[in-house]
């Protein structure tokens, strides 16, 4: 498909090609230097996908994790001292990754963008496909986590406000496209459509409310609110009945099925966010949350075959566990009892140990970030144009 782009990258480079033998040896390495660049960025725009995005998207979460330990009160209670711990590091540590996670997003909006104005049929396959619309979502929620932890600005600012509409519409805008083709186009219909990935949309829809809410805006918030979560319900029901075609995912995307404890985790925060406090509606969604991660990890086979070789699709694996463990920082903080404090603990270590792996993984086989059987960008290119 990518031969049939016609970009004008691919004419430039014909161009500057039949032109080299007429130009003078410095002009020859200056052409040369010119084409290999332009035949790298082809090459990089053409295997890039929204499916990268689950970077910023783990990043993020980090970023919001340690904002909200190091925002937490220290106490003289011994079960307080990783939170006194951050408390010392945060000065440093968390200006460091929230300007670090900033860095890659924007990065990686600048590589999609240009992709978009270079590969549009591209773009245009990503969004009709059943697997890769959904990680369109992955940039407007990673913004939505970066706005929340910003250490440099403030929930009630003005700046704030615009940065929050400017990446809630968005996901606005997708949640009527897909949820309306859910029930009224026959091809996608969504116990023909939805898989793992599905709940993205989900989880934009609750990260939107929380950071809604945290301006004030309780209106907003439950109304992002009930829509994520009555699209939820219907999703988990058609998941958990595998009414759908999810077993038809490649097995290097397995590690997407960590989804399936990411929404109600995302939920029982923004309830939190909404109604102020951790109650009750907040621990069903968080005991559920932990109930299917422990379901899945009791599952280690499934994930296996995924595991044989590094792959981007890895990093799905990172933002699940760090909202679960968010949640069970708020659990304990509302408990304060013992065995809460030590599953925080647990959680934590487990989500800053899968992050910090992810990172080392990434720039260790860095040449492996953009692979020729990448399963996002074989299943793009496969599914046809036309609506």
């Amino acid at each position: 498909m990518a031969a049939q782009q016609g970009s004008r990258c691919e004419i430039e480079l014909v161009i500057e090609r039949t032109s080299t033998t007429q130009q003078n040896p410095s002009t020859n390495m200056r052409t040369i230097a010119k084409s290999s660049l332009l035949m790298s960025l082809n090459s990089l725009l053409t295997k890039f996908h929204a499916g990268y995005f689950r970077i910023s998207l783990s990043l993020g979460g980090q970023a919001l994790l340690w904002k909200t330990l190091s925002s937490v009160p220290t106490t003289d209670d011994k079960s307080n001292a990783l939170r006194r711990v951050f408390h010392a590091l945060h000065p440093t540590v968390f200006p460091i990754l929230w300007s670090l996670a900033l860095f890659i997003l924007i990065l990686l909006s600048l590589l999609y963008i240009l992709r978009c104005l270079f590969f549009f049929k591209m773009v245009k396959a990503e969004f009709l496909h059943h697997v890769g619309v959904n990680y369109l979502f992955a940039p407007w929620i990673s913004w939505l986590l970066l706005l929340e932890s910003s250490p440099f600005m403030a929930p009630k600012t003005v700046p704030y406000l615009v940065l929050w509409w400017l990446f809630a519409v968005p996901v606005v805008m997708l949640d009527v496209k897909i949820y309306g083709q859910w029930f009224t186009k026959g091809k996608r219909f969504l116990s023909t459509v939805a898989n793992p990935t599905s709940q993205m949309s989900v989880i934009g829809n609750l990260v939107g409310a929380q950071a809604a809410a945290h301006m004030g805006w309780k209106e907003s918030a439950v109304c992002l609110f009930s829509l994520g979560m009555v699209h939820y319900l219907v999703l988990f029901v058609t998941l958990y009945q595998r009414l759908s075609g999810g077993d038809r995912l490649p097995v290097l995307l397995r590690p997407v099925f960590f989804l399936f404890f990411a929404a109600p985790g995302v939920a029982s925060l923004a309830w939190e966010s909404i109604v102020g406090s951790f109650d009750i509606a907040s621990k069903m969604l968080f005991f559920l949350s932990l109930f299917l991660f422990t379901s899945l990890i009791c599952r280690p086979t499934l994930f296996r075959r995924s595991m044989r070789r590094f792959n981007v699709a890895w990093w799905a694996y990172s933002f699940p566990v760090t909202m679960l463990a968010l949640a069970s920082t708020d659990y304990a903080q509302e408990v304060k009892g013992t065995i809460s404090h030590i599953l925080m603990l647990c959680l934590l270590a487990l989500s800053f140990l899968i992050c910090l792996s992810l990172t080392l993984f990434t720039f260790l086989n860095s040449k492996m970030l953009l692979p020729d059987n990448d399963p996002i960008a074989n299943l793009v290119i496969q599914f046809p144009v036309a609506d």
